[in-house]
């Protein structure tokens, strides 16, 4: 067979690069996400609502559609490559579910229900220091924790994408 013939890049090459970038942009925000938090805690406390409802915009925007994209491109692969019987596809599928089940679930709805206390917290500082309520401060808890779950889950796939 003439070298001629044979493709410079194949259709699955292109599937699994766009593959990776998905993953680098709906979830890196995910990996991201929790020092952003921190940062602007540290250096404009007044700046929170908005990133936390920037973060709710992200989930719609681009998490959610970027999930869809890179299990597409996943089941393209999975298939192509005969691979789905292994671990890290099974891995990756039940990643993408619990991803997707937190964010839809939990994420959204936490960061603009933060996003409204914290907001209400700001106001009622009328300028001077803010003193977070209760009330935020467990709701942030328990976001953080998912928060770092999701994190957590997008580094470990990674591991296991790349060590399979």
């Amino acid at each position: 067979m003439s070298t001629a013939l044979i493709p410079a890049v194949y259709f699955w090459q292109v599937v699994l690069a766009i593959h990776v970038l998905f993953v680098v942009l709906a979830f890196g925000v995910l990996v991201s996400y929790p020092f952003m938090l921190i940062a602007a805690e540290r250096i404009d406390p007044r700046s929170l609502p908005t990133l936390l409802r920037l973060r709710r915009l992200l989930g719609r925007g681009l998490i959610n559609p970027g999930l869809l994209v890179v299990v597409a491109a996943g089941v393209y692969l999975a298939i192509h490559l005969h691979a789905w019987q292994d671990f890290y596809v099974q891995w990756g599928i039940g990643a993408v579910v619990v991803i997707g089940a937190l964010e839809g679930a939990l994420v959204m709805r936490q960061s603009a229900m933060l996003a409204a206390l914290a907001q209400r917290d700001i106001d009622a500082s009328a300028g001077g220091e803010i003193d977070w309520s209760a009330e935020y401060l467990k709701l942030r808890g328990r976001a953080e924790q998912v928060n770092a779950l999701l994190a957590i889950i997008v580094v470990v796939t990674i591991f296991v994408m790349v060590v399979q």
